[in-house]
């Protein structure tokens, strides 16, 4: 039961965000009674901590098994931004903004893991890239991670652009193609081409 709780509570913060979802919302949703909720959490605070930990290790094994596909570096950055794009596809306003205004704790235990995953994932994919011959041999790994993650995370972090979370998912869009522009070889940018092509059909 627990299991079933976390889940449901976290599809529905994902899509009506941290704050609008009440403990009321998720018991009538799951068909149980708010007494059976805080018997496995004390609090909604405690379930919102339980569902990020639990999206996060989603996010984590999808981008696993993304890796172990075979994708060339490029097609490997699409299809992880494509998580993200299905992850938020029926979501109003950001959920990011409410959890990091309402729940601050829960936001920094979060952004500590996908910070170290962001990082370890973007270093393997700029080796790879390299090695493809997509990405240019010269670039600075480190600084070019530490560009990419101010760029992505800043971003995130600023309201400059409102809460509408599908804009925000394709600013992050334009992001990863600057991204890619700025280190890729000739070869890399008609990859580049080619990816965009594809979402832009979509």
């Amino acid at each position: 039961m627990e299991d079933k709780i976390i889940n449901k509570a976290g599809e529905m913060f994902l899509t009506l965000g941290f704050k609008s979802v009440t403990m009321d919302d998720i018991s009538s949703e799951l068909g149980v009674s708010k007494k059976t909720l805080y018997k496995y959490f004390s609090n909604k605070a405690s379930l919102v901590s339980a569902s990020c930990a639990t999206i996060h290790k989603s996010i984590e094994g999808t981008i696993d098994l993304i890796k172990s596909q075979n994708h060339n570096a490029i097609e490997e950055e699409f299809a992880i931004k494509a998580i993200f794009k299905e992850m938020f596809k029926n979501a109003k306003a950001s959920p990011m903004f409410q959890l990091r205004k309402f729940y601050p704790e829960t936001y920094a235990k979060l952004m500590e893991r996908e910070v170290c995953m962001f990082k370890d994932y973007n270093s393997d994919n700029l080796k790879k890239g390299i090695e493809q011959g997509l990405y240019r041999a010269d670039i600075e790994q480190p600084l070019i991670t530490d560009f990419y993650f101010t760029l992505i995370f800043g971003f995130f972090e600023s309201d400059m652009y409102g809460q509408n979370i599908q804009e925000l998912v394709k600013i992050e869009y334009k992001i990863l193609e600057y991204h890619i522009r700025a280190i890729a070889t000739e070869k890399g940018l008609v990859e580049l081409e080619k990816q965009l092509k594809i979402i832009n059909q979509n």
